[in-house]
């Protein structure tokens, strides 16, 4: 019996003394309530620590800089363009016992800074114009026919502000804002800027119709200089051709002459039979086996097929 008494004070004991102790790390800050109040001020030396027993309770809080994305939000800048604009910060928890009162956690926290990041950055926005969103400096850059086209006047306007400082103007709005969270707020910066969805389309369609207009012209310009190309190769080739043909026929001319000649000196050996061998190769090239043949008693012809010995 006095065992079990020993064995159930000990395990009192035991469990009285593990919620009494509590530890503390180092990238870690404390905040203890009693009954939901807070006691006390903020523990941030880390190692361990006591509390009263079951009636107090632990809120643990990152010392770290801890990193804020905001949604993408619909803004109007000051020269009416439409877009969508994407921020994140860095923030600490520097006044636990404030942040504890005023948001509560992180994730009241998150709440609290998109408030205030949004609405500053809202304001920031629509006093700029959109290349001053865009462009942090006015650094010459080369364009291109394309941007040319599409509107390089508006592209290359000179930027009196930039990105980076209208960043600046809503860190430093905002940050006299979150101190009275417990918040220190360190960085804001643009993440994305892009246009709303039906003007990106509209982009779109001029950036396509750009494209078309210079691919249209390239083509035309590439039919002119192949209709170019072409008639040099006609050019050549009748040049080639005319010279072809004109050393054929003097190559003609001479071989008809030189033919003229032989003939004229077998004409004058044997005229009878080189009348004879004329009036044969005049038979064979235009007589067959099934083709008619009339002839007057006076040709030559019928002359060599009589001699020969025909009817």
């Amino acid at each position: 019996m006095k065992r079990g008494v020993t064995i159930a004070f000990g395990l009192a004991a035991l469990l009285l003394l593990s919620s009494s102790v509590y530890t503390v790390s180092e990238i870690e800050q404390v905040i203890l309530t009693q009954f939901g109040k807070p006691v006390g001020g903020p523990i941030s030396s880390p190692g361990i620590h006591f509390k009263v027993p079951f009636i107090q309770d632990v809120h643990r809080f990152d010392k770290r800089w801890l990193q804020f994305e905001g949604d993408a939000r619909e803004i109007t800048t000051k020269d009416k363009k439409f877009i969508y604009v994407e921020t994140y910060a860095r923030w600490r928890i520097t006044d636990p016992l404030r942040f504890y009162q005023a948001v509560g956690d992180e994730i009241g926290a998150q709440s609290r800074l998109d408030d205030v990041v949004d609405g500053e950055t809202r304001n920031a926005v629509a006093s700029f114009d959109l290349i001053e969103l865009v462009r942090s400096s006015n650094r010459p850059f080369q364009t291109t026919e394309e941007l040319q086209g599409i509107g390089a006047a508006e592209a290359m306007a000179k930027v009196e502000t930039g990105r980076e400082k209208i960043a600046s103007v809503v860190l430093e709005k905002a940050a006299r804002i979150t101190p009275q969270f417990g918040i220190t707020l360190v960085d804001v910066r643009f993440k994305r800027i892009n246009y709303v969805e039906t003007v990106q389309q509209k982009v779109f369609e001029r950036m396509i119709s750009e494209r078309k207009r210079i691919a249209e012209r390239s083509r035309s310009e590439g039919q002119g200089r192949a209709a170019e190309i072409l008639g040099q190769k006609e050019r050549d080739i009748l040049a080639a051709t005319s010279v072809g043909y004109k050393e054929a026929q003097s190559v003609k001319g001479a071989a008809d002459a030189k033919a003229t000649a032989i003939y004229a000196q077998a004409y004058g050996r044997d005229p009878e039979f080189y009348q004879f061998v004329k009036s044969m190769e005049t038979l064979s090239r235009g007589l067959d086996e099934k083709s008619w043949l009339v002839l007057s008693t006076d040709s030559d012809l019928l002359k060599y097929l009589r001699s020969a010995g025909g009817p």
